[in-house]
């Protein structure tokens, strides 16, 4: 009987410390989750926005493709080759190359052209030289004849008048037809002269297209205009232009040379902070790349005009930020944490805003009083995400909870001391 009340000690005892420790557990929870406490500080107070930006260069040179493509009706041109981004180039290097299938079809279609004008312009010549031998020959006939009739005119001298008469009449009409197939003859000659110009006209324009043409065929190899850094250019929805990217005639560029001794970072507000964003403010700049670094940044352009972008629901507007710092290892394209100062105060009382609590017209706080606790009206000032200034009602040495206390009631709220007082 004693060794099994034994059994029954050693069993329980354990179990008693466990439930005892599970209560203490709860107990001390609870009071913390009720009653944690914590003091005003007092020092700088900082209102900043916080956002994620790209850096790129201010300023870069810009590869194209066909700077003509539309002129020749061609809207659409896709990358075939592209070298890859971050490539060291020399001035004269090659970039990329663009598809040619459609504009080597109309090449094709020209050169076709160009054929069918010089076969007209040959036939034209052809019959030209044809219809002219024919006119000079009938010319040289005519002439025979007028040169018959004048001796048949000086032979009738001796006949009857009528006779005299009727040879002059022939020598007449035979000068008359010489006379009209001269004209008829220079009349030929400017209406060949004038056909084979408006065919050669129309060859030479096709030559001319086709120059054009040619010259714009060579525009799809594209070399490196300067020395640099190749960076992918970008479409307007933030896709990088690679191999297989289709770019259009109003926006041919490929890369960029980006100069990186001058860069920014380009970033998005959403529309309710972008009222707190003006021109000038300071910049705290870090990189997701090298987390220790801290630059410094100065706010240069604000948009006045918001844009949906496609990853974000609300609108939202540009904002450059210039990196003032020098630095050898800013890349464009990487990442950065901007941190814009909107407001600074030095030597102010701030406390966490989950200490605020509001009642009708007033804010107050839960502050500690001799071993209990009022509900003491404060004068709020800045705030940022996490803590607001406190312009009168506390100051750094008193104490105030974090959470409403449970018994909490309907204690009215103590109101703020005159300044007099």
């Amino acid at each position: 009987m004693v060794v099994m009340k034994k059994k029954i000690l050693l069993i329980g005892l354990p179990l008693v410390v466990i439930i005892a420790v599970v209560i203490a557990l709860f107990l001390f929870e609870e009071e913390v989750n009720s009653e944690i406490i914590v003091t005003p500080v007092k020092g700088d107070f900082r209102v900043t926005v916080k956002t994620t930006g790209e850096l790129k260069a201010k300023n870069s040179i810009e590869i194209e493709g066909p700077s003509g493509a539309r002129s020749v009706g061609i809207s659409q041109m896709k990358i075939s080759r592209l070298i890859d981004e971050g490539t060291v180039v020399k001035e004269g290097d090659f970039v990329a190359e663009l598809d040619r299938s459609e504009i080597s079809r109309k090449i094709t279609e020209i050169e076709i052209s160009i054929q069918k004008y010089q076969s007209q312009y040959k036939q034209s010549e052809l019959d030209s030289t044809l219809n002219l031998s024919a006119a000079r020959d009938e010319l040289e006939n005519l002439k025979f004849a007028l040169e018959e009739k004048k001796l048949l005119m000086e032979q009738s001298k001796y006949e009857p008048p009528a006779v005299i008469r009727q040879a002059e009449i022939n020598y007449e009409r035979a000068q008359r037809n010489l006379l009209q197939a001269e004209k008829n003859y220079k009349t030929k000659v400017k209406k060949a002269i004038t056909d084979l110009s408006i065919v050669n006209a129309d060859l030479q324009k096709e030559k001319q297209k086709l120059a054009k043409f040619m010259d714009i065929f060579n525009q799809f190899t594209i070399y490196a205009p300067s020395p640099g850094m190749l960076i992918y250019a970008k479409e307007w929805s933030g896709r990088r232009k690679t191999e297989g990217t289709t770019i259009s005639a109003w926006d041919p560029v490929v890369a960029e040379l980006p100069d990186l001794t001058q860069m920014e970072s380009l970033t998005y507000i959403n529309e309710v902070d972008i009222q707190k964003i003006k021109k000038g403010q300071v910049v705290t700049i870090g990189l997701d790349a090298q987390p220790d670094k801290s630059l410094k940044g100065k706010v240069t352009r604000v948009a006045n005009i918001g844009e949906q972008r496609r990853s974000s629901d609300s609108k939202v507007f540009e904002v450059i930020i210039d990196v003032i710092d020098k630095d050898t290892t800013l890349r464009p394209s990487m990442t950065t944490g901007n941190e814009i100062l909107i407001d600074e105060l030095q030597n102010v009382v701030y406390i966490p805003l989950d200490c605020l609590h509001p009642q009708n017209d007033t804010t107050f706080v839960y502050k500690k009083d001799n071993g209990g606790y009022i509900k003491q009206e404060v004068a709020v000032g800045l705030m940022n995400d996490n803590e607001v200034v406190i312009e009168n009602g506390l100051n750094e040495k008193d104490e105030i909870y974090l959470s409403v206390p449970e018994d909490d009631g309907k204690m009215p709220v103590t109101p703020l001391k005159k300044k007099s007082e």
